[in-house]
């Protein structure tokens, strides 16, 4: 099993970027949680940050000839980018959505989410361990387990 972790713009700033809302972590925790996680599962994972749409959606492209699914937090793209949306649709792997802080306690506009149109499951507002409990979730799903 393999599975694709993205993460959009300014997550690269984690631990700097309003660390009382997204946390005292840098990045490289999160990939660390991503990889160790992902390890003790037996699962592959590759991991991709960027802060350009056009090489989140083509990275999204790609991964349908890699990958069996994907954990995704488009940052900002999540509420503009029908894009990512759109990629997500055409390649028809599951999708989990991840978000650090509880978008729908947040400003009106990052209340929608155009991932999320998408999602068979959403880890919002649960800080980087909702990073662990998406690939535990897919695990469970892509094996046929999970319920509910």
């Amino acid at each position: 099993m393999k599975i694709f972790a993205i993460n959009g713009p300014n997550l690269n700033l984690l631990g700097i970027r309003e660390p009382d809302i997204y946390g005292r972590q840098d990045y490289a925790a999160l990939e660390q949680l991503i990889r160790d996680t992902c390890t003790s599962e037996g699962i592959d994972v590759e991991i991709l940050q960027s802060n350009h749409e056009g090489i989140l959606v083509d990275a999204i492209q790609e991964a349908r000839l890699k990958f069996d699914g994907i954990i995704i937090n488009a940052g900002a793209y999540t509420h503009t980018s029908l894009a990512i949306h759109d990629a997500l649709k055409a390649i028809g792997l599951p999708v989990i959505e991840v978000h650090i802080s509880d978008i729908s306690r947040r400003e009106e506009f990052r209340r929608f989410s155009y991932p999320g149109l998408l999602a068979v499951k959403e880890f919002i507002g649960l800080g980087l361990d909702g990073y662990r409990q998406a690939v535990l979730y897919l695990k469970a799903h892509l094996e046929g387990t999970q319920k509910g």
